[in-house]
């Protein structure tokens, strides 16, 4: 008789038997056929009358709630059951706590208190139990009883060794079953082989071979050296032919800059001749600023069981995890050309042909926020990549030399990922079979799931933070130990020697070898193909090398075809029924394509991604609120009043368009930000946008403008074509509601590096747009977006202006006046240039002329001094800002507005004075200093009071 059966027949079913119960629910819910017939017919019937929870997830009460309906048996047996009772208790502590116990620290130096849970006395169990027989169903071996002894020695093995597991955290029991099952298991498995072991043993060489040579021929140049945890050599590369066999065609690594240059030259092949030029300085390239050799990116083949696997290291600075959301961004472009994205529960292999690795340091993980604004992607619709493989080079000791104690607040440095339930595995970077196992895991673990795994590699930094660093200043103690600790391949080529796999000649042979291939500059990676098979993505970027920004781009679209579309763009199925607000603006937008009303910006914007898509362009917008717009103006994606269904007009076309998101997203603007101009970065043939809910949030993410989208051409090379929508305007709304800070934008613009712009016409929007992807390069496209004005009665155009127009880079005088009477002429951008134009006409001033300037950079210089020259008699030139005057354009193009002025006249600023703060709070001083500035712009001599 079975356990099972005896327990049923005999126990006297109560709390203390709850554990027990809910293992075997959790066996019933992965593999029923392991739980025996009655059990399994019961804990059916449970189901089938919905008696336990929908989720595979056993709360208190349900426990109690089949604990109540079994039947009793006799209570002769009570103490044994009680004692199988507290077995499964006691396995249940090794699997969730046995990785505070577990011998993870190569140092030793980790404070490792024995939890008391793990202690089988804690467990209503005895010394006179341990060579008594208890049933062990529930653990993945191959017999059904153990002696308790024996399960403490098998626990102690699979959960407080060399690999620290955690994944109680896990809500989803399947999940947390098919992790125990890998770690259980393999503790019964013929450790690594002879071939495996050598393997590992030489990719412990490398990664400890470059390290030295490096420190004796370059010394005290930064490299940011791996050593102390060398065991990320072996650990990529297996993870990497595994990813391969499983299936991946692409891998995109993100990773600060410890290790990086080992993984370039080990992992990725870059030749080590190339490195060294960079150490020595012939490595530079004309027309560009470059960057230092630890912040550039690579990118090759290499050869797995499965195939070609296409590597990409991204370009990072040293802004240290800044680089995640870019690398996830890119993933998700790629997968977009394979036309394999994943959605919620893809199916085993479906999301994986593109992986992203991310690499990250201790301190970072624990720390950065942008970690936890990328982790909070990770399930987010629009945002899933179908899983990440996270590895942490744990040092110990943070980025510097601080005291670990006050590195975190946190038990460890993974904890961040556990709120989207990521498994961490903790692993000993001094034991390299087990850091390998771990990379298995993981590979097989995000193809079943396609969810996020944390890897924390636990090792120790033998040198400083940089070669120049000296630790022992301010940690004598774990640098006392470290300098007497062996390096992970001494021990493991010891361990080796020990095993008869490899003798101390053979060894000191390989190094030789390694050493001579350095030597004369050879790949020291494993073979790389000669023929790469990402070549479709390279041609697509190879068109845009050119940058002409003289040539005039065609931004005109048919008119008949521009109305049919129209009718596409803001149509909804039959049985759709949208809120009647929807409805009625919708059918008005009909009208504006049928020349019935004139068109406004929500039309226009519309529109353009419409004919974009047309024309063969994929199509992503994201950011807070942007399917109906922060200021309800776009509507992109409309909602069913009925059942709360979402549609997008836009994606629904045409069968065959290309791909079309309008997204939500999280309430984030570094992590989104940065993960469009990943994708922007690797697709060329997409309009990404990334739209903040006001412009004067973007401040948030200014990193990402700073080192990636204003630098990243010049530093290394890449190409982007994001567009960000910034809303700005002075409206009384207050500091944080009025600016987007268009002075930081203007301040990082040379070089061509990017185009600025503030459309102040729907038209304008409309050819803008179009342009961005119709122009012959890529550039990154900053545009002060309005707000009052998306709804102004002049901000509107025709249906002839959106068909037949384009984009104006200055728009001059509209109203017919004599240019030869103009005394004055005003140059604004945006919003300013309506309350302008109003009161002039309002006035009947008819001396003064009012031009918009649409892009502030590159500077429209002709079209400037052509607009000055048409004014002969003018003998004054203003500039008009809403904005401060330390903010705002004028202090960033006052030298182009001098420099380019073919006439005599001064030129001067009117606006609001300088001022620490973006805008008055308060709207009763908002309308006083506007009314000012208009008034002295327009020259009124009846000031406002």
């Amino acid at each position: 008789m079975s356990n099972y059966e005896q327990l049923k027949k005999t126990a006297h079913l109560s709390g203390a038997n709850a554990t027990f119960v809910e293992s075997l629910y959790e066996t019933f819910l992965t593999t029923p056929d392991e739980v025996p017939d009655n059990w399994r017919q019961y804990f059916q019937q449970l189901k089938d009358n919905d008696q336990t929870p929908d989720t595979p997830r056993l709360i208190v009460q349900d426990k109690f709630q089949i604990l109540s309906k079994l039947p009793k048996g006799s209570s002769d047996s009570g103490d044994a059951s009680a004692k199988q009772s507290a077995v499964n208790s006691l396995i249940g502590a090794y699997r969730n706590s046995g990785h505070k116990d577990a011998n993870i620290d190569p140092l030793n130096f980790r404070d490792r208190n024995t939890v008391i849970d793990l202690d089988y006395r804690y467990h209503n169990l005895n010394d006179s139990d341990l060579d008594e027989y208890f049933d062990v169903s529930t653990l993945f071996v191959e017999q059904t009883q153990m002696k308790l002894r024996d399960i403490i020695a098998y626990l102690k093995d699979v959960y407080t060794t060399t690999i620290g597991a955690e994944f109680a955290h896990i809500h989803d029991i399947k999940e947390k079953r098919w992790l125990q099952e890998r770690l259980e298991r393999f503790a019964h498995k013929p450790k690594a082989t002879p071939a495996q072991k050598r393997e590992i043993l030489q990719n412990l060489v490398k990664g400890e071979g470059l390290e030295k040579y490096l420190h004796t021929r370059y010394v005290g140049q930064k490299r940011f050296s791996l050593e102390g945890g060398e065991s990320l050599i072996p650990m990529m590369d297996h993870l990497l032919q595994k990813l391969g066999t499983n299936g991946s065609k692409e891998v995109v690594i993100g990773m600060a800059h410890r290790g990086r240059l080992n993984l370039l030259i080990n992992i990725l092949g870059k030749l080590p001749a190339n490195l060294f030029d960079e150490f020595e300085g012939r490595a530079i390239k004309e027309n560009t600023a470059g960057d230092v050799k630890y912040h550039m990116g690579f990118s090759s083949d290499v050869e797995t069981p499965g195939g070609n696997l296409h590597l990409a290291l991204a370009f990072n600075p040293s802004h240290l995890e800044i680089v995640n959301p870019v690398v996830q961004g890119s993933v998700r472009a790629r997968m977009e050309r394979r036309k394999k994205t994943p959605g919620a529960g893809s199916a085993m292999g479906v999301a994986n042909e593109v992986v992203p690795i991310q690499i990250h340091g201790d301190a970072a993980f624990a720390n950065q926020g942008v970690i936890q604004e990328t982790l909070q992607l990770s399930q987010v619709r629009g945002y899933r990549v179908g899983g990440t493989v996270h590895i942490i080079i744990n040092n110990q000791v943070g980025f510097t030399t601080s005291n670990p104690l006050d590195a975190r607040s946190s038990l460890y440095c993974s904890d961040p990922a556990k709120m989207v339930q990521a498994p961490v595995i903790h692993v000993n970077g001094d034991d390299p079979e087990a850091v390998v196992l771990c990379a298995e895991i993981a590979a097989d673990y995000i193809f079943k799931y396609n969810k996020d795994i944390v890897l924390d590699l636990v090792c120790y930094r033998r040198l400083g933070h940089n070669e120049a660093d000296e630790p022992a200043i301010t940690q004598p103690m774990m640098y006392k130990i470290i300098r007497s600790h062996q390096s992970t391949l001494s021990l493991y080529a010891e361990k080796l020697q020990a095993e008869g796999i490899i003798s101390a000649s053979e060894l000191t042979d390989i190094q030789n070898a390694y050493k001579a291939k350095l030597d004369a500059g050879e790949s020291v990676s494993r073979p790389i193909p000669t023929t790469k098979h990402n070549s479709e993505a390279i041609k697509a970027w190879e068109q845009f090398a050119a940058q002409d920004w003289a040539t005039p781009v065609d931004t005109t679209y048919d008119k008949a075809a521009l109305v049919a579309l129209a009718k596409k763009t803001f149509g909804y199925p039959d049985s759709f029924t949208p809120h009647r607000i929807v409805k009625k603006l919708y059918d008005t937008r009909i009208d504006m394509s049928e020349d019935k009303q004139p068109c406004d910006w929500g039309f226009a914007e519309n529109l353009a991604y419409a004919t974009l898509l047309e024309d063969g362009y994929l199509v992503r917008l994201s950011g807070e609120d942007t399917g109906r717009g922060t200021f309800a103006h776009r509507h992109a994606v409309i909602h069913d009043a009925t059942t709360g269904e979402s549609y997008t007009p836009l994606a629904n076309i045409s069968p065959n368009q290309p791909s079309c998101r309008i997204i939500d997203s999280i309430l984030s603007e570094e992590a989104v930000l940065g993960y469009e101009y990943g994708f922007s970065q690797s697709e060329p043939n997409a309009l990404v946008i990334w739209e903040a809910q006001f412009g004067d949030f973007a401040n948030g993410a200014q990193v990402l403008f700073d080192q990636f989208i204003a630098s990243g051409e010049a530093k290394w090379e890449r190409y982007c074509g994001l567009a960000v929508m910034l809303p700005h305007g002075y409206e009384g709304q207050g500091p944080e509601h009025s600016s987007a800070r268009l002075e930081r934008y203007l301040q990082l613009c040379a070089q061509n590096n990017m185009r600025v712009c503030m459309p102040t016409t729907p038209a304008q929007t409309f050819h803008m747009l179009r342009r961005q992807m119709k122009q012959s390069f890529r550039k990154p496209l900053i545009i002060m977006t309005p707000k009052s004005l998306l709804r102004h009665k002049l901000a509107v155009n025709t249906m002839d202006d959106l068909a037949n127009g384009k984009f104006h880079e200055i728009i001059g005088e509209i109203d017919a006046l004599d240019t030869a009477t103009v005394k004055r002429i005003i140059f604004c951008s945006g919003k300013v240039y309506y309350d302008l134009l109003e009161k002039r006409r309002e006035q009947g001033i008819t001396n003064i002329a009012i031009i918009r300037i649409e892009e502030l950079y590159p500077f429209p210089a002709k079209d400037y001094a052509a607009q000055i020259r048409s004014y002969p008699n003018a003998v004054e030139i203003v500039w008009a800002q809403e904005e401060p005057e330390n903010q705002g354009s004028w202090r960033n193009i006052v030298h182009q507005l001098t420099q380019h002025n073919p006439s005599q006249a001064p030129i001067s600023y009117i606006g609001r004075p300088e001022s620490a703060s973006t805008a008055a709070g308060y709207a009763y001083v908002h309308n006083k200093e506007q009314a000012a500035l208009v008034e002295q712009a327009l020259n009124i001599s009846d000031k406002h009071s």
